[in-house]
C-alpha cells in the first residue's frame, strides 16, 4: 500500500498519522520544525501549544467536554497523552504543555507505520492521498501552494494572540490566593484581587498601553474566543469585569466578599513552577506588558517567562471547498483537518485529523466510510465546517448549538446537556470505527 502523506505535526497531523498507522496504513509525516519554526512555535517537539495549555471544560454537561469523551472513547493519541500530562485545573482539561507534547513525539516518532521526514513542504503533493494539517500558521510557501489549488479561492483569516506566562515564586501571595470558581474542584487558581481604586487605574492603562504592530490588525477582524484583552478593554470599562476578571463565584478570605476584580492564574506546568494569566492574550509591546501588567497588585514583581505574542491566524472558506469528512470536494485524495479548516480550539483540532484519518483508512481498506451522526460532537463539527448554506463563515468551537436538539423538553440547562451528551456517546457506540 502506498503511504500516505501527511504535512504537518500538529494536534490535528499527529492525530491523523496515529489513526491511520494504528489502522496498518503507512504514513509519511512531513514537520518543517526543527530546521524551521513560525514566529509562535518555540519547541521542536510536535503538537505544540502556542497559546493557553488548557484544553476547557472536561465535563459532559458542556460541549467540549462530550467532544474530548467521544475522543477518548475513539483511542484518541492526543486525548491519551493530555490526560497521562494533566494539571490540576479544577473542571478543566489543563496539560503540562512540555510533557504533552514530548510524549506525543515519542510515540509518533516509535510507531513502525509513521515515517518522519522533517523539512518545509511549499506544495502539495501532485499524487497520493495527502492530508494537509499545518494549522492557521501555514508558510507562506505553501500557503501560496493552498491558494493556487484553489484556483485562487480568498483565505479568511483573523490574527490570535498568547498570553503570558510568570513563574511562580515572583507572584506576591500576600495579595493573592488559592481557589477555584464556586470552590469547584480542588484550588486551582491563583486569584490576584483588585479594588475599584487599582482595577480603574489598570483600566486606563491598558486601554493607552502601545500595541506591536501586527500588519492588517483590526479589532472588527479579532475573533470573539481569543480576543487581546486590552482590546477587550477598549470596548468599556467594565467589559472585562465581565470577563477574564470577573469576580463572580470567588470570596476573598482576607475580606470574606467579593473582590471588585480578579486575575486568574492557571498552573502551566505539572511542577507548578510557571502559570498563566488567564484571558490575557495579548499583543503590547513587551515593555508595555512588563509595566501594565505589574499594575495588578500581586505581580507588582512578576517575573514574566514569556510575554504575550500575537501571530496570524488562516483558515479556508470550507464550507465552499470541503465536505463532511474534510476532504476537497473537487480532488477527495487531498484532505485538510485542524485549525486551517476552521475548527477554533486544541480538542477540535484533535476531533478533525480523527475524522480524516478514519474516513481515508475505511476508504483505503475497501470499507464503508464512518457518518458520524450530527448528535455527536464529531459529526456537529464536520457538518459545521462543510454547511453550505453558511454565507459568512467564521471559526467555531464546539457547541450544543450545532447539535440538533432534543426531541423533549428537560428542565435546567444543565440537565439538558447532559442529555444530549448521553445521546451522542450512545450514538458514537454504534459506529464501527
Amino acid at each position: 500500500m502506498e503511504p500516505v502523506t501527511v504535512i504537518g505535526a500538529g494536534l490535528a497531523g499527529c492525530e491523523a498519522a496515529w489513526q491511520l498507522a494504528q489502522r496498518g496504513i503507512p504514513v509519511i509525516l512531513r514537520e518543517m520544525k526543527p530546521e524551521k519554526k513560525s514566529p509562535a512555535h518555540h519547541s521542536d517537539d510536535f503538537a505544540e501549544l502556542v497559546c493557553s495549555n488548557s484544553m476547557r471544560s472536561d465535563q459532559l454537561e458542556n460541549a467540549v467536554g462530550l467532544l474530548k469523551e467521544e475522543l477518548r472513547r475513539s483511542g484518541s493519541l492526543i486525548l491519551s497523552c493530555a490526560d497521562a500530562h494533566r494539571v490540576e485545573a479544577g473542571g478543566a482539561l489543563a496539560v503540562d504543555r512540555f510533557g504533552f507534547s514530548g510524549a506525543v513525539t515519542r510515540k509518533i516518532k516509535d510507531h513502525p507505520n509513521i515515517t518522519v521526514v522533517p523539512g518545509e513542504v511549499t506544495d502539495i503533493p501532485s499524487e497520493g492521498e495527502v492530508i494537509i494539517a499545518t494549522g492557521p500558521l501555514t508558510s507562506d510557501a505553501l500557503s501560496e501552494s493552498i491558494r493556487a489549488f484553489f484556483g485562487g479561492e480568498e483565505y479568511l483569516s483573523f490574527f490570535d494572540a498568547a498570553a503570558p506566562l510568570v513563574s511562580f515564586e515572583s507572584v506576591d501571595l500576600d495579595q493573592a490566593w488559592f481557589a477555584s470558581r464556586y470552590d469547584k474542584g480542588t484550588a486551582d487558581y491563583i486569584n490576584c484581587a483588585m479594588n475599584e481604586e487599582e482595577y480603574d487605574a489598570f483600566w486606563q492603562a491598558l486601554t493607552t498601553a502601545q500595541e506591536a504592530e501586527v500588519h492588517g490588525f483590526e479589532d472588527a477582524g479579532v475573533f470573539e474566543g481569543c480576543m487581546p484583552v486590552e482590546v477587550m478593554a477598549r470596548r468599556g470599562r467594565d467589559t472585562l469585569r465581565y470577563g477574564p476578571l470577573k469576580p463572580k463565584g470567588l470570596t476573598d478570605p482576607k475580606t470574606g466578599k467579593e473582590p471588585y476584580a480578579v486575575v486568574q492564574l492557571r498552573r502551566d506546568n505539572a511542577q507548578g513552577s510557571v502559570y498563566n494569566l488567564v484571558g490575557f492574550q495579548t499583543h503590547l509591546r513587551f515593555p508595555e506588558q512588563k509595566r501594565v501588567f505589574s499594575m495588578i497588585p500581586a505581580l507588582k514583581s512578576a517575573e514574566f517567562l514569556r510575554y504575550g505574542v500575537m501571530h496570524r491566524n488562516t483558515y479556508l472558506n470550507s464550507p465552499r471547498l470541503l465536505d463532511r469528512y474534510y476532504r476537497v470536494r473537487r480532488e477527495p485524495r487531498v484532505m485538510f483537518a485542524g485549525q486551517v479548516t476552521g475548527v477554533e480550539g486544541y480538542v477540535e483540532s484533535t476531533a478533525s485529523g480523527f475524522v480524516c484519518a478514519v474516513e481515508l483508512a475505511h476508504r483505503l481498506l475497501g470499507k464503508p466510510p464512518v457518518d458520524f451522526p450530527t448528535e455527536t460532537a464529531l459529526g456537529a463539527l464536520a457538518g459545521y465546517i462543510s454547511n453550505e448554506s453558511v454565507t459568512d463563515f467564521q471559526p467555531m468551537n464546539i457547541n450544543f448549538g450545532i447539535i440538533p436538539p432534543l426531541d423533549h423538553k428537560v428542565k435546567g440547562k444543565r440537565n439538558k446537556n447532559a442529555e444530549l451528551s448521553a445521546r451522542g456517546l450512545t450514538a458514537l457506540a454504534q459506529l464501527e470505527l
